[in-house]
C-alpha cells in the first residue's frame, strides 16, 4: 500500500522518495513505480499515458503556442543488496532476465531523478503564466539495459506525443548536494558489454593432460584483454576495458568444458570503438587457438549505450539559466566521465539537442570537512551497495534546476 503522501503536504516528495526507495523495480519490471507516477499526474490534471515502451509514462502539459520541451527521467533499480543502513532501505527482491532472484535496489538514484520531475511538473503546472509552450514529461523504464530510451520510441513516442526542441535532464550523483554539472560535446561515454563463452574439454582434476582447461583459458584471455588499452589506443584517447565477471566449474576437482566472461567497455569515438572491439575478439579467439578449443568462441551482446554528446549551444544557454538561479560558482564543468546514459536516443531519435547535467546529491558537510582536512571525501558511488542521496537539499535543488531550465526554453 502506498504511503499517506498527500500533494498537499509540504513533505509529500520527500515521502514519495523514500516510498521509491522502498520499492525498486528492476527495468521493464517498473509496474508499481510507474502506477504510482501516474497516479500522481492524472490528479493534477495531465494527460496521461502508460504502457508506452513497455512500462514507460508520458505526461503532456500543453500551455499555449511555444517550443515543445522534452524532460526526462528514468524510473528503473539495479540488482544490488542496499547495504546504506537507511530506515528507508530497500528489502525488495526481483527476477532478472536470466531468471535468478536477485536483491533489488535504486542504487543509481533512478527514485530521485523520478521524483524530482514529479516536483518539477507540478510547480510548472501550478504557474503556468512564467512559460509557453508544451512540456513531453518522459518517465523512462530500463535504462540500466540501455534499451528503455530506444523502446519507447519505437513505440511511437514522438508520433504520437509530438517532437521536442530540445531534451533536458538530469542525473544525480556524488557531487555536493547544492551543486550542479554540465560538460558540453561528448558528456558520457558510449559502453559495450559482451558476453564470452569459452569452450574446452572438460575432465578429472587429476588429469588435466586429458582436458582443454577453459579455466586457464579464460585467465589467460583476462590477463591479455588488459593490453587493449595499454597496447593499442593512443594516450590521446580514452578507453575502459573491464572484465566485470569470470564463471567456471563448479567443484575443486573437475575441470569444467566451458567459461563466461562478461567485459564492459566504454569509449568515446566511434573509430576507437570498433578498434576495441575488434581487437577482443582478436585477442579471445587468438587464446581459444592457442589453448587448441574444441569449438570457437562465442562473444554476444548484452547492452551497447551511445556515446552522450550535449550540444554545446544547447548547454551554453541552459547553464547561464541555471548560473543565473544558483550562483556560478554552484554550477561547474565535471570534463566528461566514462559513466554511460541511453537518454541521448531522445535527442539522436528527435534531432533535438540535449543537455543533460548531473545533480549533486552527496552531504556538502562531507566535502566541507574534507576541505578542512586537506583530504578528499570517500563517498560510494553509483551502482554501489552504499549509495544513497541525501534527500534535502537534493529534491529542492534538483526540482529548482528542472523549472529553470524548462522555463529558459518555455520562454
Amino acid at each position: 500500500m502506498a504511503p499517506s503522501d498527500s500533494s498537499t503536504s509540504p513533505s509529500w516528495l520527500a515521502d514519495f522518495y523514500r516510498d521509491l526507495h522502498r520499492h525498486p523495480e528492476l527495468s521493464f519490471a517498473e509496474t508499481r513505480t510507474a502506477r504510482r507516477i501516474a497516479d500522481r499526474l492524472v490528479e493534477w490534471g495531465i494527460d496521461t499515458t502508460t504502457g508506452v515502451g513497455g512500462t514507460g509514462v508520458v505526461g503532456l502539459v500543453r500551455n499555449g503556442d511555444g517550443p515543445t520541451v522534452l524532460l526526462r527521467a528514468d524510473m528503473d533499480a539495479l540488482p544490488v543488496e542496499e547495504k546504506t543502513g537507511l530506515p528507508y532501505a530497500s528489502t525488495a527482491r526481483g527476477t532478472d532476465p536470466d531468471g535468478n532472484d536477485v536483491a533489488v535496489a535504486h542504487a543509481c538514484g533512478h527514485d530521485m531523478h523520478v521524483t524530482c520531475l514529479l516536483g518539477a511538473l507540478q510547480e510548472l503546472t501550478s504557474d503556468k503564466s512564467s512559460w509557453s509552450g508544451t512540456v513531453l514529461a518522459v518517465f523512462q523504464p530500463a535504462e540500466e539495459l540501455g534499451s528503455g530510451s530506444q523502446a519507447m520510441v519505437d513505440d511511437g513516442l514522438f508520433d504520437r506525443f509530438g517532437t521536442p526542441d530540445v531534451v533536458l535532464g538530469q542525473h544525480v550523483a556524488p557531487l555536493p548536494a547544492g551543486m550542479l554539472a554540465a560538460h558540453p560535446g561528448p558528456a558520457f561515454a558510449g559502453a559495450d558489454s559482451l558476453q564470452v563463452v569459452l569452450h574446452g574439454t572438460g575432465s578429472h582434476g587429476s588429469m588435466p593432460e586429458q582436458s582443454v582447461d577453459p579455466v586457464v583459458m579464460a585467465a589467460a584471455t583476462v590477463m591479455r584483454l588488459q593490453t587493449v588499452v595499454s597496447r593499442t589506443v593512443a594516450a590521446t584517447e580514452t578507453v575502459v576495458v573491464t572484465v566485470g565477471a569470470l564463471q567456471a566449474g563448479t567443484k575443486a576437482n573437475v575441470i569444467p568444458d566451458r567459461a563466461e566472461l562478461k567485459l564492459n567497455i566504454r569509449t568515446y569515438d566511434a573509430d576507437v570503438r570498433t578498434r576495441v572491439l575488434d581487437t577482443i575478439t582478436r585477442i579471445v579467439e587468438a587464446e581459444a587457438r592457442a589453448s587448441d578449443a574444441p569449438a570457437t568462441p562465442e562473444i554476444s551482446t548484452i547492452d551497447t549505450f551511445p556515446v552522450l554528446v550535449n550540444d554545446a549551444d544547447t548547454v551554453a544557454r541552459t547553464v547561464a539559466a541555471l548560473r543565473s538561479r544558483f550562483g556560478a560558482d554552484k554550477v561547474v564543468d565535471p570534463g566528461p566521465g566514462a559513466a554511460s546514459e541511453d537518454v541521448g536516443v531522445f535527442a539522436t531519435a528527435s534531432g533535438a539537442p540535449i543537455c543533460y547535467w548531473i545533480l549533486g546529491g552527496a552531504d556538502p558537510e562531507i566535502f566541507a570537512k574534507a576541505a578542512a582536512d586537506g583530504t578528499t571525501p570517500d563517498l560510494p558511488p553509483n551502482h554501489s551497495p552504499y549509495y544513497a542521496p541525501v534527500i534535502e537539499p537534493t529534491v529542492t535543488v534538483g526540482i529548482t534546476a528542472l523549472v529553470t531550465a524548462a522555463r529558459e526554453w518555455l520562454n
